[in-house]
Order: C-alpha cells, then sequence, then structure tokens
C-alpha cells in the first residue's frame, strides 16, 4: 500500500482537489437528508444513527480515503445543528462566511504551528500586522498615522515583540501602542485579562475580581482557575450592570480591584453602561476589563458603533469574531491597552527561542499565548477583513441587528406573545403570553426533539424565555414568521 499523500508541497493542491469533491458533495448530501435545522428525534436517535452511519471506528483494515470521508462527513452534516438555517437561532453560534472557511483549509494544509517563527514564517508577519489593526479599532489612533510602528502599519525595526526584530513578545514596544493576542474564544481571553490583571498588581496584594451578574460564566471560573478569591458579584437589576451598587462594592474594598464589564451579555445581548463604570473604576483605582466577545462586531457599524463608548478605557477587551465576525471556531483575541502589561507571558524554551537567535533576529513568539503549538487562526480573520473590509463587515452587522429589531416589533404587536424588551444587538427575548416557565422548557425541547427549530433560553425578570440569536445575514422574514408558527403550534397543551 502506497503512503497517502501530503496536504502541503507544491502536489499537496492536486491530493486534496478530489478530496475536497467528496467532501462537498458528502455535505450535500447530509444536509439533505437531514432536511431542517437539526437532526429530529433527540439524543438517543441522533446516536444511533451516528453509531449506524460510522460504523466501527477502527478497523482492521481501512476503508480508504474517499469512503471514509464521505461516510463521515455525511455522517456529520446529517446530525449537524446548522448555524446556516434561518432556524437555528439558540446560540451565540454564527455560520461561518465561505470565504473565510476556504481560507482555514489553507491555514489547515499549511499547517503552520504558530510558537516559534520558523514553523511560521508569513504567519506570524501576518498575525501581527492583522492584531494591530484589531487593537487600533478597540483603542483608536495613538502616535501618528503613517508612521512606522503605527497600529495597522508594519513594526518599526528595532521593537521587541514584532516579527523579524529582538526582543521578547510580551515587552513593552513603543509607548501607547496596544495590541491583541489570538485566543481560542472568549473564555481564553477573559482568563488571560485576569492573569495579566493579577500580574500587573502583584505587589499589591492579591486581586479582587467584581463582575455584575449579568457577567459570563468564565470570568468566575477565570477567578477559580488562577487562585483568586469568590468574585464580588454587584447586581444587575435590569440586564446591565447597576453603576450605583458598582461604587458602592468598590467603596473601601482593599487592594488591587479588577471590574469586568460586559458589551454583549449572553443572555439577552444587552451592554453594561461603559462610561459610567470607567469613571468610576477610575474614581477608586480599579483596573477595568470588558468582555465585548458578543459586542465588539459593533465596531465595525458606524451606525452603532457609538454603542460600545467607552470600550477604549479599558486595559483588556475581550474580542470574538466566531460571534459577529461569521469566523468558523476560533477566532477570539484580547486586545491590550499597554503592551507592558504582556510581559508576564514571557517564556523560554530554547529549542523555540533561544536567545542567540532572538538577538540574532528570529523573532519570539511564545509570548503571544499560553499555547505552544496553535493554529494560524489568523489566515480566516485576515482573508474576510481583506476580502470585505470595514464597510461590508459593518453591512452583515447592521443587517442581523436590524433583522432584530424586526422581529421584536413583530412579537410586541403580535397578541399571543410578550417581548423582553427592544434589543441592543441581534439577541430576542419572548415568551407566549401567559405560559408558565415550564411550558417555556417544553416548547424549546420539543422543537429540538421534532428537527424543526433550535431556541436558546434565558432567565430574566425571575422568568423564563425563549431566545433567538440571529445571526444569519440571509434569514427572511418569512423565516421568523415561520418561526413563531412553531412555537405557536407547540403552545396549546
Amino acid at each position: 500500500m502506497s503512503n497517502p499523500p501530503l496536504a502541503g508541497g507544491p502536489q499537496g493542491p492536486q491530493a486534496l482537489r478530489p478530496l475536497l469533491d467528496t467532501v462537498l458533495d458528502a455535505l450535500h448530501d447530509g444536509a439533505t437528508a437531514r432536511g431542517g435545522p437539526l437532526p429530529a428525534g433527540g439524543p438517543r436517535t441522533v446516536t444511533a444513527r451516528l453509531r449506524e452511519l460510522a460504523g466501527d471506528p477502527l478497523p482492521h483494515h481501512g476503508t480508504g480515503a474517499d469512503t471514509a470521508l464521505r461516510t463521515l462527513v455525511q455522517a456529520l452534516a446529517e446530525g449537524a445543528a446548522d448555524p446556516a438555517d434561518p432556524l437555528c437561532a439558540a446560540h451565540l453560534h454564527c455560520p461561518p462566511l465561505a470565504l473565510a472557511t476556504a481560507a482555514d483549509l489553507a491555514a489547515s494544509a499549511l499547517n503552520p504551528s504558530m510558537d516559534s517563527w520558523d514553523q511560521a514564517p508569513a504567519a506570524s508577519a501576518l498575525e501581527t500586522l492583522v492584531t494591530d489593526a484589531l487593537a487600533h479599532e478597540v483603542y483608536g489612533a495613538t502616535g501618528h498615522p503613517g508612521q512606522p510602528g503605527h497600529p495597522g502599519q508594519p513594526g518599526h525595526p528595532g521593537q521587541p515583540g514584532h516579527p523579524g526584530q529582538s526582543g521578547r513578545p510580551g515587552q513593552p514596544g513603543r509607548p501607547g501602542h496596544p495590541q491583541a493576542l489570538v485566543t481560542t474564544g472568549g473564555t481564553e481571553a477573559n482568563q488571560l485579562a485576569l492573569l495579566l490583571a493579577r500580574e500587573s498588581h502583584a505587589s499589591e496584594g492579591t486581586l479582587q475580581l467584581i463582575t455584575g451578574a449579568n457577567a459570563h460564566h468564565s470570568l468566575p471560573r477565570a477567578a477559580w482557575l488562577l487562585g483568586l478569591p469568590d468574585p464580588v458579584t454587584v447586581p444587575a437589576p435590569t440586564g446591565t450592570l447597576d453603576p450605583a451598587a458598582l461604587d458602592e462594592a468598590l467603596t473601601d474594598l482593599p487592594g488591587p480591584k479588577l471590574v469586568a464589564a460586559t458589551a454583549g451579555t449572553t443572555d439577552a445581548g444587552l451592554i453594561d453602561p461603559l462610561p459610567e463604570i470607567a469613571d468610576i473604576c477610575e474614581h477608586h483605582g480599579a483596573r477595568l476589563h470588558i468582555d465585548a466577545a458578543y459586542g465588539a462586531g459593533l465596531l465595525f457599524s458606524p451606525a452603532r458603533r457609538t454603542r460600545l463608548t467607552g470600550l477604549d478605557r479599558a486595559a483588556t477587551v475581550t474580542l470574538d469574531l466566531h460571534k459577529l465576525g461569521w469566523q468558523p471556531v476560533a477566532a477570539g483575541l484580547l486586545a491590550v491597552r499597554d503592551p507592558a502589561d504582556l510581559t508576564p507571558l514571557t517564556h523560554h524554551a530554547d529549542y523555540l527561542n533561544a536567545d542567540d537567535d532572538t538577538e540574532a533576529g528570529l523573532p519570539d513568539l511564545l509570548g503571544r499565548s499560553l499555547r505552544t503549538t496553535r493554529r494560524p487562526d489568523i489566515l480566516k480573520i485576515a482573508v474576510t477583513l481583506k476580502a470585505l473590509g470595514r464597510t461590508g463587515l459593518g453591512t452583515l452587522v447592521d443587517q442581523v441587528c436590524d433583522q432584530a429589531q424586526e422581529f421584536a416589533a413583530t412579537l410586541h404587536a403580535h397578541p399571543g406573545f410578550d417581548l423582553y424588551d427592544t434589543p441592543t444587538l441581534s439577541t430576542v427575548l419572548f415568551r407566549p403570553h401567559g405560559a408558565p416557565d415550564e411550558h417555556i422548557a417544553h416548547i424549546r425541547r420539543t422543537l429540538l426533539t421534532q428537527g424543526r427549530a433550535v431556541l436558546g433560553r434565558a432567565r430574566m425578570d425571575g422568568r423564563l424565555w425563549l431566545k433567538a440569536t440571529l445571526l444569519n445575514p440571509h434569514t427572511q422574514p418569512g423565516d421568523l414568521a415561520q418561526l413563531l408558527k412553531l412555537v405557536e403550534g407547540n403552545t396549546s397543551r
């Protein structure tokens, strides 16, 4: 038996081309067999069908590439919850753009490893170029546009932390030059934000995290992981952090403090009052982190960008472009205002960043992440930014946010439904009028089991709501009308 072909090198494209045809055919056949936003029957039925299609996962003799690809890709597609279906609208789980997915294929074929320059020469340079541009979107212009080292421009010769130059990443570059690190998503970005805050204030005592009751679960989890005290939780009675309660909580609280605000809550897509929170943090000498994993997409929308006023006052900001960025997972980032804060990430492994190599000009990549091996996730982001530009991305953001506004208006006018509130982003909470919470949960599970719709759930105001997270710019009003009919059809017991 000859060796299987490889994806890279001059022969790689020739080897991939027929396999891609097989994959695309299997994706089509699987989606056709599924016939809706997710497979019908519930967990047991889906598992049984997957086992039937997949067969022995480790046969004594292999089936060959074509059969294995066709069988397993079709099985996965047939059993998928497809975010490209307009009725799959439960979570912050976007349908990825075709061009971003194609770029991700190239990243897999080339397989750079972003832990040393000699494994990822161009990818490391591209990462710096793109992350500088995204950090600039968060923090605005610093220095003088057009000068070397300006965000979005190539790094200035001799500045630490820029590919092709000496110095360790994580050490300060040009003063006032914000940076961004690529992460696996909002959870890792939030963990890094807490780590950097803890280390930046280590000489002052134990860091205390303060979050709103609306904060993402990854923040208290990160505090636990880093050995920090349990967070102080500030009330969020309207779904957003209460500034007066934050001011009270910070008063006389000893030691270093990190306040984590949210720009785009998971449950309702709400944005905390960022300017007021920033003022309070400044008054009390507290560091500010903003989890904008969901809401950062508004940066691309001229009409909605002002909702993020105050974002640039945070020491760190979480972004996640596999939400309002239409990227395949993973595509997270952590923007950092002061590059000196990255110094604690500096790490030495002689086989990856020997001192003499670094002094000779080979970039040191280990200070860009707590991970060692990591994919060049920046490629798909870079392709998307280049292809669509700020205007194209902003249009997509506006489309899904406008969908949410229109859907909310329909619900508000419908006597059979209650609307939680006018949406801030693209999340709409609603419930059949007069239905008890247990029936709301039953409706959601019934639609899932039938394979007809994927809706989320959120508890607000002490009640359970159905959640539609609209991230598909191709969704039409008729799709949302169909969604309401499905809910109505399961409302009567």
